[in-house]
């Protein structure tokens, strides 16, 4: 995987994309540390939806600590024996772990060049890191940025049929609070990919 300083330019479009795919990630790969619940309290908004998302993650962030959002990361994710959600591509589509799913994103992935992190343990059909795949494909961390078409292609067979789902399944789980601002975000944002992939169907790009 190429270093940072290594990573071609995308146009700011396609690099604020990447962002939004990597804030995802990050805060649903593990529990967030201190700096990045900071960061996150400096996030400003707009009137639509998606900025809506942004201006409540912000706000709720302003109010709690790091401990708190471990805790709610626990309930939500790992539970005693399983936590409220499974966000797993294979649940979601199957029923069940380890399915059919998980097994075309690893033929995807080598095709793709897309390596497993070493430290990473979990099955790679969850959230956390098909949104890292994401920001990687458009920012080019796997070679060259990737076309429209291969992004799309992409999207549409790991993350359209389950994510959106998901993400309003996580904005309104019971133990969600700051994450319910983070499911309100990814809702809108699949929304919004979804129709742009859509409106790109016919691109050669």
């Amino acid at each position: 995987m190429p270093d940072s300083a290594e990573i071609p330019s995308v146009p700011q479009e396609d690099f604020l994309r990447a962002q939004l795919y990597g804030l995802l990630g990050a805060l649903l790969a593990r529990p967030p540390q201190k700096s990045l619940i900071t960061q996150v309290r400096g996030l400003r908004g707009d009137d639509t939806a998606l900025g809506q998302g942004v201006g409540a993650l912000a706000k709720v962030a302003g109010t709690v600590d790091e401990r708190s959002v471990e805790r709610e990361f626990n309930r939500l994710f790992i539970g005693l024996g399983r936590g409220e959600l499974l966000p797993y591509a294979s649940y979601y589509m199957t029923g069940f772990l380890h399915e059919k799913p998980l097994a075309l994103l690893r033929q995807d992935m080598a095709r793709l060049q897309i390596e497993r992190a070493p430290n990473v343990y979990e099955p790679e059909d969850n959230i956390a890191s098909l949104c890292e795949m994401m920001a990687g494909l458009i920012e080019g961390r796997f070679g060259n940025p990737a076309p429209v078409s291969t992004q799309r292609e992409f999207f549409n067979r790991h993350i359209a049929a389950w994510a959106p789902p998901f993400f309003t399944d996580l904005e309104g789980a019971e133990g969600s609070f700051f994450y319910a601002s983070v499911g309100a975000i990814g809702r809108a944002f699949m929304e919004i990919e979804k129709e742009a992939f859509r409106l790109a169907g016919a691109d050669p790009a």
